[in-house]
């Protein structure tokens, strides 16, 4: 006698029934973790922008002409081709500074940002993702708008 091998229907409905809401689960939390990566690169250049701007005011006494890319200034202003976050300095004088990092939506943050740092280490996040929230006293990096 011959058996015939195979599925049914219903079990290959159920399957797919399976990986539908593993889908709806994952998905979203995956598109969260990928934003949350993105964020980093807004931090990691503020960061990096306070400590170059410190720099530039103990040679210099001023904040002043930093905020232009080197070799002129210390601060890389021009968006390259992996960034999700541009820099600019909407403040600088000769003691006082804000650098802003604001979301490029080309390539899908233009919902986040602006992060922003001072010359007194205040930090800022202003998020307009559905879903998402800022933080005025640090740069959320989490949806619940939770520092990291």
């Amino acid at each position: 006698m011959h058996r015939a091998r195979g599925f049914t229907l219903l079990e290959v409905m159920i399957v797919c029934v399976i990986v539908a809401i593993l889908a709806a689960i994952a998905l979203p939390n995956y598109s969260d973790y990928v934003k949350r990566g993105k964020i980093i690169d807004a931090t990691s250049k503020l960061s990096d922008a306070r400590v170059h701007l410190e720099q530039w005011f103990q040679d210099r006494r001023t904040y002043v002409g930093a905020c232009v890319d080197p070799p002129a200034g210390v601060i890389r202003v021009t968006v390259g081709p992996d960034d999700y976050f541009a820099l600019s300095c909407p403040t600088l004088t000769d003691t006082t500074y804000t650098v802003r990092a604001a979301g490029i939506a080309g390539r899908g943050m233009g919902n986040f940002g602006p992060y922003t740092i001072d010359q007194s280490n205040v930090k800022q996040s202003f998020i307009t993702e559905p879903g998402w929230n800022g933080n005025l006293n640090c740069w959320a990096t989490r949806r619940d708008g939770s520092c990291g």
